[in-house]
């Protein structure tokens, strides 16, 4: 684990905006190969992130959420704490996804032949639910799509397909 104290910064882009630079011979140690994700740790919260890389140098981004929940301004001075992420998927593996793949073989195989970058998108959407009921809703609906696409990925119609899961126990 680093400590290190950066500035929340902002780029002048709609791509990306606020973001913690990190140095690189801080950034450089938690990098294998093409692995960037990793673990950081600002007051009592920790999330998972990726280090990224901007012409100049490296950086971790903070959505407006986050910046909301540390209460953070630009320009702040800030103290992180940073741990190589090990984790498979770069977030926790919702319960009711591991049961779920863990009971459809056919589910399973079609997550599994995904990109980690997929899986990572798809771990996420279910992740960042807070009801269980509803981490179970979109976890049928991942499932139930790569089933029927045959692990062909398709986000516009999986969106669909969660909105249909999410009406039916209403």
């Amino acid at each position: 684990m680093k400590s290190i104290s950066t500035t929340l910064e902002k780029f002048d882009s709609n791509l990306w905006q606020y973001h913690l630079p990190v140095p690189d011979d801080v950034a450089t140690v938690f990098i294998e190969g093409g692995d960037r994700r990793v673990i950081c740790e600002i007051a009592t919260f920790r999330f998972h992130a990726a280090l990224m890389k901007s012409k100049d140098y490296w950086f971790i981004l903070l959505n407006s959420s986050l910046r909301e929940k540390l209460g953070i301004q630009e320009r702040e001075k800030v103290n992180i704490n940073i741990e190589k992420d090990r984790s498979e998927f770069g977030h926790d593996m919702p319960e009711e996804l591991q049961v779920l793949l863990d009971q459809d073989e056919e589910g399973n195989k079609y997550f599994r032949s995904l990109t980690m970058g997929k899986q990572r998108s798809l771990v996420y959407i279910v992740t960042k639910v807070k009801s269980s009921n509803s981490r179970l809703n979109k976890a049928l609906a991942i499932v139930q799509h790569l089933k029927e696409v045959k692990g062909a990925l398709d986000f516009k119609m999986l969106h669909e397909k969660i909105k249909y899961y999410n009406n039916l126990g209403k």
